[in-house]
């Protein structure tokens, strides 16, 4: 194997799932690369130190472009808040630096069109962090989908749902709540939870052409942790929306953080003339299937519990019948990248293919804005 050197760029809860999945790959999967944890940075030396120590990274910056301009770092993994996305992703592929951006690719299609053109001019491998496409049982739902075994398909339906933020006395901003912070997020729950749920359905049921949604905020106003003054909360909490495929099926998607009762409830079902699917991320390892060609008195739903060897990914981890976790997906996305090296085939999603979910996500907040159907630009 030749040394793959990962150049970390934030050390916060992505940082972690990104960190392990390099950890754990080369354990599991027979691939031309091994990732080397080289260098972090951040802008707490302290803390990036804790997480270099922990982690097992030789060495650490608190300057980025330090770390970009290394010569002995080969990929650089974006980690940061969306508003760094742009930045750092154009200036590692100007330094000729595989890229690896965590979702969503950036604020607005702008801003993803600028990157699109910076790794395709340098010709740098590239990627973005949606890993739910790696759950053996969505992989699985791909592979049914692209046999034809659904047929003409009528209905895709998603939903993410938590409820982390109803407290109105949250702060918004810093490095714990960036999310709420629209500075540093660009958008709320669209480009959050739902961007998850657009990604997996464009790569299940391809492209969308028009939208038509509605947003709310709920808590108009919080405390900013770095201004320390209350002012107005500009990301959306919930979000709603109407989608047309355009293979003519039809669609619904739903997000918020208000949903008491639920932490991380992300569901999908797709409906077509012979079958349907449905999964839900709580039981991730399952895959529902509903097959119409049963005979009438077996007819039903079924549980497929998606652990055998001719499942995708599994052959590389247990023996049948146990199942995998969040965390795999991390390793199964890393394992296509590293592959996707060896074969000259890229890995999906990459910055091209990610930019159409933030073409979805900006033209729901444009229909939510302006009350009326958008179509979505395709580049």
């Amino acid at each position: 194997m030749k040394d793959l050197n990962i150049g970390l760029i934030g050390y916060g809860f992505m940082g972690r799932a990104h960190s392990n999945a390099y950890k754990r790959v080369n354990d599991f999967f027979d691939l031309p690369y091994r990732p080397i944890l080289k260098a972090i940075s951040g802008r707490d030396a302290a803390k990036a130190g804790e997480f270099a120590a922990k982690w097992g990274y030789e060495s650490v910056e608190t300057d980025w472009k330090k770390l970009i301009a290394r010569k002995d770092i080969d990929a650089v993994d974006v980690c940061t808040p969306n508003n760094l996305h742009k930045e750092l992703s154009i200036a590692a592929a100007k330094a000729g630096k595989m890229v690896l951006c965590e979702k969503p690719l950036s604020m607005n299609v702008e801003e993803g069109r600028e990157m699109v053109a910076a790794v395709e001019s340098a010709g740098v491998p590239n990627m973005v962090w949606y890993n739910y496409r790696r759950a053996p049982a969505v992989a699985f739902a791909k592979q049914l989908i692209d046999e034809g075994r659904l047929g003409r398909i009528f209905h895709y339906r998603a939903k993410f749902l938590q409820d982390w933020t109803i407290n109105k006395d949250l702060p918004q901003g810093g490095a714990a709540l960036w999310r709420l912070d629209a500075d540093a997020a660009g958008s709320g729950v669209t480009g959050d939870l739902l961007a998850h749920c657009i990604d997996t359905a464009l790569w299940l049921n391809g492209s969308i052409d028009s939208v038509v949604g509605m947003t709310e905020t709920f808590v108009k106003e919080r405390k900013h942790n770095l201004t320390g003054k209350v002012e107005k909360v500009g990301i959306d909490d919930a979000c709603a929306f109407l989608a047309r495929f355009h293979n003519g099926s039809m669609a619904t998607f739903e997000s918020t953080r208000y949903a008491r009762g639920h932490k991380a409830l992300y569901t999908f079902e797709i409906n077509g003339e012979n079958a349907s699917i449905a999964w839900d991320l709580h039981d991730l390892h399952r895959l529902a299937w509903f097959d119409y060609k049963d005979e009438g008195k077996l007819r039903g739903w079924r549980s497929i519990h998606v652990s055998e060897g001719e499942h995708p990914y599994i052959k590389n981890w247990w023996v049948p019948g146990l199942q995998l976790g969040y965390e795999h997906t991390f390793v199964h996305q890393v394992a296509d990248f590293i592959e996707g090296l060896g074969t000259g085939k890229p890995a999906g999603p990459t910055f091209r293919e990610a930019l159409e979910t933030t073409a979805v996500c900006d033209a729901v907040l444009k229909s939510a804005a302006m009350g009326c159907f958008q179509n979505v630009p395709k580049d």
